[in-house]
């Protein structure tokens, strides 16, 4: 017999750790192609890091690479999937049919759309909403703590960060003594993103009767161990009448007191109308996830209806639990429908071929594509990606505008002035697999030419990143768009 154990102990011990770290990444390798069936691009990434980082690589991956895909995270209870299922496919029939009535003209042109977003999606189509379009932080905290001053039944919040500051603090104490006034009272934080909220910082709403909750809690006291597959999401619902869908999180650099990142411009809807209660089943099922408690999903659709005006809406969201790609389906089809414009504006502009491919395609067809991005990093990795992929769409003949006010975080697409985006999402593979995320698409042509004329607004306060300008980038920046664009799917 042969004496593995004494051959491998004659071995010099660091030929044994460095024989030992490439079967672990052959291992991992094994389980990234044949197990995880993860996209081609982001598996050789992956692989990639592990042999250029055999010891980093490791621990890396162990961080950001966990596959959900497979978990039911979000589960219906038979009734719900029969309720649910039963209303959506009626709609669907009657769009098929050519008998539903819609109430403006833009959503009745977009009927494909609204029909691809309830199939794929399983996106009901609301049409008796009002919207206010929120862009300045001030303007939106100040909103939202009015509605939650007024509430009298019940209120759903949930944002991905809370800080624990002033304007943090403000929201916990407004919600505590909401709670104390008998108001039934959720707060769902992500783990990750509102890190610095714990117990003891929400000790005073707990004690008032309000409930917390914690998306993926770190199982360890410092250490989270899951950085991807964060929920995104920043939503809430007040007394199932008012809901709020966007980009602003809470926290002092969201109103504009940072220094380091000046004006904060961001998009945030204040909604009222049936699309409410949709927000409100998102959070619910969120809820009943990581509180456990066992909250009805009728429960969002209680309450009565303000009905403010004929905005039609779909309230469309996604993430890593499933295969579907519902918010990235419902970009691509406003980019390839696109017949005369499209303004997008994001922070991070990274994304996947079919994304790009598309933008291009369109620039080429003579629709004007322009993209508006922030002129300062707050992740520098993901930056440099978003310059590299910025320059191609220009060299396609697309228009890039660069935000010089202070930070853009707006998540925001608008089509021919009649259906627009506005949610979490931002265009990059993070968003569209990694995190959950919520859009409210709206079906409105007065609203998406308000949404168009921000944008155009905002470009007074940017210079256009001309393809003259562009080509003049030092070497240096060549090679950091360089790297981050090797890594761009795993970002």
């Amino acid at each position: 017999m042969i004496d593995w154990f004494g051959i491998w102990s004659e071995i010099p011990h660091f030929a044994q750790f460095t024989s030992g770290l490439f079967v672990v990444n052959l291992v991992i390798a094994f389980t990234i192609i044949f197990l995880e069936r993860k996209n081609p691009s982001a598996a050789l990434a992956w692989i990639m890091v592990l042999f250029l980082l055999p010891v980093a690589g490791i621990l890396l991956y162990f961080l950001f690479s966990q596959n959900i895909a497979k978990k039911k995270i979000f589960r219906l209870t038979r009734s719900e999937e029969e309720e649910l299922d039963g209303s959506l496919k009626r709609q669907l029939r009657e769009i098929e049919d050519g008998n539903f009535p819609f109430a403006n003209p833009q959503a009745r042109q977009w009927k494909d759309m609204v029909h691809l977003n309830g199939l794929y999606g399983r996106a009901y189509y609301t049409q008796n909403n009002r919207i206010d379009i929120l862009t300045d932080g001030r303007r939106k905290f100040r909103s939202l703590i009015n509605d939650i001053e007024k509430a009298q039944s019940s209120i759903n919040i949930m944002y991905f960060i809370v800080k624990d500051d002033p304007v943090g603090r403000k929201l916990i104490r407004t919600l505590a003594k909401k709670a104390r006034e008998g108001v039934e009272v959720r707060l769902l934080l992500d783990s990750m993103g509102s890190r610095q909220i714990n117990d003891k910082v929400l000790k005073e709403l707990m004690e008032a009767g309000g409930k917390r909750a914690y998306f993926f809690p770190r199982k360890f006291r410092i250490v989270n161990l899951r950085f991807n597959y964060r929920n995104h999401r920043k939503l809430a619902v007040i007394d199932g009448e008012i809901g709020y869908i966007g980009g602003f999180n809470i926290a002092r650099e969201y109103l504009g007191m940072k220094k380091k990142f000046g004006y904060w411009r961001d998009t945030h809807i204040r909604v009222t109308g049936s699309c409410v209660q949709d927000i409100n089943a998102r959070f619910l099922l969120d809820w009943r996830f990581a509180s456990k408690e066992e909250v009805v999903l009728s429960q969002a659709y209680y309450s009565d209806i303000i009905e403010g005006g004929n905005t039609g809406i779909q309230i469309v969201s996604g993430g890593p639990d499933s295969q579907r790609v519902a918010v990235k389906r419902a970009y691509m089809k406003m980019i390839t429908s696109a017949q005369k414009s499209i303004c997008l504006q994001t922070p991070y502009f990274v994304p996947d071929a079919s994304i790009l491919e598309s933008l291009k395609m369109a620039a080429q067809s003579g629709v004007d594509v322009r993209i508006m991005i922030p002129c300062m990093p707050d992740h520098m990795f993901v930056y440099w990606a978003t310059y590299s992929y910025v320059g191609e769409l220009i060299q396609s003949g697309g228009r890039a505008y660069i935000y010089d006010k202070g930070f853009l975080h707006a998540k925001t697409l608008v089509v021919d002035g009649e259906v627009a985006s506005v949610g979490s999402a931002n265009f990059d593979v993070r968003s569209f697999s990694l995190n959950f995320e919520a859009n409210a698409i709206i079906y409105d042509g007065k609203e998406a030419r308000g949404l168009e004329a921000i944008f155009e607004r905002d470009m007074e306060d940017c210079h256009e990143l001309t393809l003259e300008l562009y080509q003049q980038r030092g070497v240096w920046i060549q090679c950091k768009e360089s790297v981050a664009r090797l890594l761009s799917d795993i970002l």
